[in-house]
């Protein structure tokens, strides 16, 4: 696929060809394709498979680089996802030869220089959070938001955990005559009455069963050993370019960075509890390559994007299997490699066998004498489940059909079989155990 299909502007094919890009995305090639129809667009996509340029591309292809107004609001939850949209955007425009007008806002800026420069002049194009955006159209109205063709939410569903609800509705409803592109890697119960409230006129796009033949999904059985230990083991077998280890609450965190850094890893941490300087700092750092792995939570880690990823470890499972879908998209971007291990546990059948019906194909492996070896791998449950007895089957042989009925017999034939396979199964219970004292 080219991109002169699409009769896209010299400066978007410029740009699109800096970055070696051959052919768009799935993601990418189905809003572009949709955008220019009278639809709004609602799209769930996995981390990682090109949601900037889906929406990025198509706003500049309809921007008028000659009207200093705004022309389209991009939201974002955090302020390194806001920053990571700008500085794509900034690409971009660097390719045009007229001067775009692109500007960030987010927390920790100077307030009062930027309301001063908005009573002067407008943006084209706004990238920021839902609190600073808020702040600056509605609490001061010096940013014109409303005159927008374009409203964009990256991550709607993270947006709405990290408790932004208000602010984004306001937004939105500020916002309402503009084309809407929301982005999300899941639709939960949560944030569908905000979705049904603004889209009532909407092309839903559904990538999230997508495969990604890129990523190789590696699960290991703990097999009743200590974590850490085997965590350590693992990273003595595999040399990564860049790796994020994720852990499911903030102490988990601290607890292995600690023992990886006594071991002479170069080891970083990513938690809530960071300041935004802290955050930024840890980012760079990473960029930097001034630490080899990142260990993270999954809030912390959602919305950032370190380039180089090349593998991803489950220290623990997420609780919700959604989100192993979220940490595997840090890695395997853009039609680069990625692996992802995960150790597991025999109560975790369930869950595996669920991510299973995600689509995840994964391969099997186990640490065994200080090595990383192949193996067959669990049973499907159906094979490793034994077949339950049906005591009441059984006990319908005892109590067979009459010829004639009278009033009330099925009940009364029911109740003869449940009280029978209750015996049943009370003496076959009082046998294994009796085997099992034996």
């Amino acid at each position: 696929m080219q991109f002169n299909v699409y009769e896209l502007k010299d400066y978007i094919v410029r740009a699109l060809t800096d970055l070696k890009f051959k052919s768009f995305t799935p993601i990418q090639k189905s809003v572009i394709d949709k955008v220019n129809s009278n639809k709004n667009i609602l799209a769930k996509s996995k981390t990682g498979s090109g949601k900037t340029h889906a929406f990025l591309v198509p706003i500049f292809q309809n921007l008028d680089e000659s009207l200093y107004n705004v022309q389209a609001v991009i939201i974002a939850p955090t302020k390194e996802l806001a920053m990571q949209i700008y500085k794509v955007s900034q690409h971009i425009a660097s390719f045009c030869k007229d001067r775009i007008d692109i500007r960030l806002y987010t927390g920790g800026s100077d307030r009062l220089k930027e309301i001063e420069r908005l009573k002067i002049s407008q943006p084209q194009i706004v990238i920021g959070t839902p609190g600073k955006i808020k702040d600056l159209s509605i609490d001061e109205n010096v940013l014109k938001i409303y005159r927008a063709k374009y409203f964009v939410v990256d991550e709607v569903d993270m947006t709405f955990e990290s408790g932004f609800m208000d602010e984004l509705d306001r937004i939105t409803f500020v916002c309402k005559d503009a084309k809407f592109m929301f982005f999300s890697a899941t639709v939960s119960e949560n944030i569908l009455p905000y979705i049904k409230k603004y889209m009532t006129n909407v092309d839903f796009i559904d990538m999230s069963s997508q495969s990604d033949d890129q990523i190789k999904h590696i699960w290991i059985p703990l097999k009743h050993r200590d974590r850490m230990d085997c965590l350590i083991e693992l990273l003595e077998n595999i040399q990564p370019y860049f790796c994020i280890i994720f852990v499911n609450k903030k102490q988990s965190v601290l607890d292995v960075s600690k023992v990886l850094a006594s071991k002479g890893f170069f080891v970083g941490v990513m938690h809530g509890d960071l300041t935004p300087r802290e955050r930024k700092r840890v980012l760079q750092d990473c960029k930097n390559l001034k630490y080899q792995y990142l260990v993270a939570t999954d809030l912390a880690a959602r919305g950032i994007d370190i380039e180089g990823v090349s593998h991803i470890i489950n220290y623990q499972l997420p609780n919700d299997y959604e989100f192993y879908l979220h940490r595997s998209g840090r890695t395997g971007r853009m039609f680069l490699d990625g692996i992802v291990y995960s150790f597991y546990e025999e109560i975790d059948d369930q869950y595996l066998d669920n991510l299973a019906k995600k689509g995840i194909r994964p391969n099997y492996y186990e640490l065994k004498n200080g090595e990383l070896v192949e193996f067959k791998g669990r049973n499907t449950r159906a094979l490793r489940e034994k077949p339950k007895t049906d005591y009441h089957k059984m006990a319908m042989k005892f109590v067979p059909k009459a010829k004639k009925v009278s009033p009330g017999y099925k009940k009364k034939r029911q109740a003869m079989i449940d009280d029978i396979a209750k015996r049943l199964k009370k003496n076959d219970m009082k046998k294994k155990r009796r085997h099992k004292d034996e």
